[in-house]
């Protein structure tokens, strides 16, 4: 699906003009106190937009709206709305120096901070958050990087990859014998700290989790360990 960058702004003030969702407003304002002086859904991105007023006020209402869009129903629908088209200035600034960047086409830019926004908003820890603009903003951009930098890594990558050369998979069974002979390797030369090392080098655990299931201190862990792939290397 095509994602216009103008075109999203239109389709969601298209939405806020509707007459369902000013009935979903009512309901919003009848539930949020900070949103009872707002005699509709155009007075409160109004006042949402403009550079005046109190920047405190504005905050307790981007609170209510991210607690209410993190509701079922389509009430949560019409607080998101609100909320991305109160953020609009800032999302498009993202956008703007994500295709100063290059991180994408312009539709693969809309499409994802779309995305990333809703998701942001929909998942924000509300108690660890006191500035919601700017930590939502921020989180976009930030998420938006890396995940256009990990795409464009992946597809450089299977640029590169001669399909002639790729092979399928081992089996579990395959694995899992391979495992076993490894095992057996590391043990001879090793001894006891064969665990220790297939499980941070092997599996992914840190050495304080090898501690903890090894029932030993981190420092013991990580001398163990040192020492283990020092005897590893010096016999290769």
């Amino acid at each position: 699906m095509s994602f216009s960058w103008p075109g999203i702004r239109e389709g969601l003030a298209r939405t806020s003009t509707t007459f369902q969702f000013h009935q979903c407003f009512r309901a919003l304002r009848r539930r949020e106190d900070v949103l009872r002086s707002f005699r509709d859904q155009a007075a409160l991105l109004d006042a949402l937009n403009r550079t005046s007023g109190d920047p405190e006020h504005k905050n307790r209402i981007l609170t209510a709206l991210v607690r209410s869009a993190q509701r079922d129903g389509p009430e949560a629908d019409c607080a998101l709305t609100l909320l991305l088209l109160a953020l609009w200035p800032g999302l498009d600034a993202v956008m703007r120096r994500a295709r100063v960047r290059r991180l994408g086409t312009p539709d693969e830019l809309a499409s994802e901070i779309l995305a990333r926004a809703t998701e942001a908003a929909r998942s924000l820890d509300l108690q660890r958050v006191s500035r919601i603009a700017a930590t939502l903003v921020m989180n976009i951009e930030r998420d938006l990087g890396r995940a256009m930098r990990r795409e464009s890594d992946r597809q450089h990558l299977h640029g590169e990859v001669d399909p002639d050369w790729i092979v399928a998979a081992p089996s579990w069974a395959a694995q899992g014998q391979m495992r076993t002979e490894l095992h057996g390797d590391l043990t001879t030369l090793i001894g006891r700290d064969t665990d220790l090392v297939l499980g941070s080098a092997l599996d992914g655990f840190s050495q304080l989790e090898m501690a903890q299931r090894l029932g030993v201190g981190e420092a013991a862990a990580r001398k163990r360990y040192q020492r283990a792939t020092a005897r590893i290397t010096q016999d290769i």
